[in-house]
């Protein structure tokens, strides 16, 4: 480790100390306040103003309560009854208008601030209500952000997030959430490329503007690390007391000295995960320290310096220590509130801007406070220190500790009156957050839980708390946009990990019983000679294949056409016949020439040419005696099956042509296309059509299965054209660099790894788009999708 110079280390905690005194001071603030009771008068005053707007008689309350409204979960139907009952222009000005002072720092008096605010409300109100709607791609979907990447000019960013994401993901250790870890990151990066949008004006050329977004993405990720991979990592039991040492000397040294130590040697069992953490922060780090500007450098530092020393002394607290001082609570909440927020600037480089530096200063703790009172019985679990949870276990035995929901009601009143002027929109909109996060948490653990919790935390005003609580039981239109949004987000992540496991359990078992009826009978009474051509077809079909094709089959004809899951065999059999038999051809010297299939060696080489030759013709016949025996459809209707099927052998024998043909020559994108179709798309869509023509669905359906199985096909070729140039042969069970070998015109050699990668996502965005125009439940269809993009085999 790089040894520290005792002047840095002096800096550094110079600045803490002058952070500290300040912190001290504000809270002091807070605390004459409080025991002074200064806060009440005040805040009752403003909530008799603000009640007008939002208490309403009650006869009129009930008769509002008859106009059917729908719960906040229905995140759709909530946006349309809003809109239709007029609410919705309120609803987002003052949700946008908070985020505005939240996160941007911003002061509602500002005309301009208005502006912008008034110019985002129309925005999202015409993309939730209007036009957007004919475009059902949602913003907040996959295909919906890297539609907005393309608009902006950035999907080279956005897929290279993406694989950053994933591989954040997969190395976050048990004892961790990865879904919180990367929620969080994501809520980082689209705060710093707020900052970002904010601080570019309209003599922004297109090109500048492609340039600082696509910067502040990655500033945001760089940034963003230190939460799952400082912050969690130190906050967990993952690493041993000896190891959490280690790392925090580590961090500590690179915010004194600017650099980045060599990890060294490393005592404990997390040394392959501290192996990455370290790789992959000081890539971060780097990025950060490389755009900074030369006078904003010792801020980024200083402020970096002061959110981890906050950080570490509140982390070393212990709720069995009796003994914590007002002072030792809250000064620490004050920094690591403010410089979180602080940071932000410093990280993109921003000018000074001493009114942001007040706001956000003071912003913080309010914020801190408000999360601290939704979460204190699950840090009471954990054992974790806050102002509340120390409360609630000392407040019998420690008088002089602060109720921590009074010193909330100050922080709200000396934001409103000392840091905003007493602005009539941001008095409204702080109670409106106020109120909402009562009557969220009310909501959340039940009127009796409630009351308890609000008897313990009652201000000593009788007369305050029946305020507080009149508006928490009777006002209404308090409620915000990005919690809506934040609920719905976390909904489809939940119902997306479920439907993400039932992805996996029904590959998984439908695999298996696909697996156990593929091989083929050998005919009694024959010799082995007679039958050997039976023994390569079963070596070729017992090797470790995805079995893609049959498995959408069996999940559309069962699941979503009802059809019995027996009476289909045949079909499952012979698709994955057909498919067996294109992979034998395409192996063969005369067209691919690959010696690995499955993980082992191909037929021809196992066996021999002729016998590889003779095998996949056999099983494209067996393919079809496998379809004649459809026994319990309507024989119409199987013929019209069997004749559907033999275009396709047809239209795939023809991409295979092409591809022979294409071999040194050089091929435009339309071509590829139609050659990656004839060859993968045309067997996609054949496994979704053939369940719907024995189900006999209509065209419309037909045609938008077709569409999901044209773009999701050419996606999948686009990634094997890239596994093939980045894959790992261990993983993929076959050899890599036979395209470049055989000179064959795929994506990746016409558009290059980076060009390939955007054509992927847009056949990506396009099938998903396709499958809004199925009448079926299609999140199977969805996360086999998804799996395309992101295998590594």
């Amino acid at each position: 480790m790089n040894s520290i110079n005792v002047e840095n280390t002096k800096n550094v905690d110079e600045c803490y100390q002058q952070a500290e005194q300040r912190a001290a001071h504000y809270f002091q603030t807070l605390y004459d306040q409080v025991i002074k009771r200064t806060y009440i008068p005040t805040l009752t005053n403003d909530f008799q103003m603000w009640k007008q707007n939002h208490v309403r008689h009650p006869l009129l309350s009930l008769w509002g309560a008859r106009k059917n409204k729908p719960n906040t979960k229905d995140y759709s139907n909530y946006i349309r009854w809003m809109n239709v009952t007029g609410k919705l222009d309120s609803y987002l000005h003052r949700s946008i208008s908070y985020i505005y002072m939240r996160d941007l720092g911003k002061s509602l008096q500002s005309p301009d601030t208005q502006n912008r605010i008034r110019h985002v409300v129309d925005s999202l109100k015409d993309h939730l209500t209007g036009s957007n709607q004919g475009n059902k791609s949602e913003l907040i979907s996959m295909a919906g952000l890297y539609r907005w990447a393309q608009k902006e000019g950035i999907e080279s960013t956005f897929i290279w997030l993406m694989d950053k994401l994933k591989t954040v993901s997969s190395h976050i250790p048990e004892g961790m959430d990865a879904e919180h870890a990367q929620r969080k990151l994501i809520k980082i990066i689209a705060g710093v490329l707020m900052h970002v949008i904010e601080e570019m004006d309209n003599s922004v050329s297109p090109i500048e503007r492609r340039e600082k977004l696509a910067e502040a993405i990655r500033l945001g990720y760089s940034y963003g690390l230190t939460y799952p991979f400082i912050d969690d990592l130190l906050d967990a039991n993952v690493l041993s007391t000896e190891e959490k040492q280690q790392y925090t000397d580590l961090i500590r040294t690179t915010l004194i000295t600017g650099f980045v130590p060599k990890l060294g040697s490393w005592s404990g069992d997390n040394l392959k995960l501290i192996q990455f953490i370290h790789a992959e922060l000081r890539e971060a780090y780097k990025y950060i320290k490389a755009y900074q500007h030369s006078e904003t450098l010792n801020t980024f530092f200083e402020q970096s310096y002061v959110f981890f020393q906050s950080q570490e002394v509140d982390r070393k607290k212990d709720l069995s220590n009796p003994s914590y001082t007002n002072e030792d609570l809250y000064i620490p909440v004050i920094l690591k509130s403010s410089s979180s927020r602080l940071i932000v600037r410093s990280v993109i480089s921003a000018s000074e801007d001493g009114g942001f530096d007040n706001r956000a200063f003071f912003y913080g703790i309010y914020n801190q406070l408000a999360d601290d009172f939704a979460d204190m019985f699950d840090d009471m679990k954990e054992g974790a220190v806050t102002p509340y949870t120390y409360y609630l276990k000392y407040h019998g035995l420690r008088p002089d500790l602060i109720n921590p929901f009074e010193l909330y009601w100050a922080v709200i009143s000396h934001l409103i009156h000392n840091v905003y002027d007493s602005d009539l929109l941001t008095c409204e909109v702080i109670l409106d957050r106020a109120i909402n996060g009562l009557k969220r948490f009310k909501a959340r653990i039940g009127m009796e839980k409630y009351s308890e919790v609000m008897k313990l935390f009652a201000s000593a005003d009788s007369e305050f708390n029946h305020v507080i609580q009149t508006m928490v039981r009777r006002a209404d239109d308090v409620d915000f946009f990005d919690k809506l949004l934040r609920d719905h987000i976390i909904t489809n992540i939940r119902n997306q990990r479920k439907e993400q496991d039932e992805f996996i359990d029904t590959v998984k078992t439908v695999r298996n019983q696909i697996n156990n009826i593929l091989t083929i009978s050998k005919k009694e009474n024959s010799s082995q000679i007679n039958e050997s051509i039976v023994d390569a077809a079963n070596y070729s079909l017992a090797g470790d294949g995805k079995r893609l094709r049959p498995i959408m089959t069996w999940v559309m004809g069962v699941n979503e056409y009802g059809l019995n899951q027996t009476a289909i065999v045949p079909l499952l059999r012979s698709l994955e016949y057909m498919h067996t038999a294109s992979l034998i051809f395409d192996d063969l010297p005369s067209q691919d020439n690959a010696s690995l299939r499955r993980g082992r060696a191909t037929l021809h080489q196992q066996y021999n040419i002729a016998t590889a030759e003779l095998t996949g013709l056999f099983l494209t016949q067996k393919a079809i005696e496998e379809q004649a025996s459809l026994d319990q459809f309507d024989s119409k209707t199987v013929l019209k099956l069997i004749q559907y099927s033999t275009q396709v052998t047809e239209v795939m024998c023809k991409g295979q042509a092409m591809d022979l043909c294409s071999k040194g020559k050089p091929l435009t994108l339309d071509q590829l296309n139609t050659m990656c179709f004839y060859k993968t798309g045309i067997a996609f869509e054949a496994s979704l059509i053939m369940p719907a023509i024995l189900a006999q669905v209509n065209d419309l359906e037909m045609k938008a299965l077709k569409q999901f199985a044209y773009h999701a096909g050419i996606a999948f070729q686009i990634k094997d054209d890239l596994l093939d140039v980045e894959g790992d042969i261990t993983l993929l069970g076959k050899s890599v660099g036979i395209d470049a070998n055989n000179n064959s015109s795929t994506f990746v050699s016409l558009l290059g790894q980076e060009g390939a990668r955007k054509e992927m996502w847009e056949h990506y965005c396009l099938a998903i788009e396709a499958l809004h125009e199925v009448p079926r439940k299609t999140a199977f269809l969805k996360h086999l999708l998804d799996y395309i993009v992101n295998r590594d085999h």
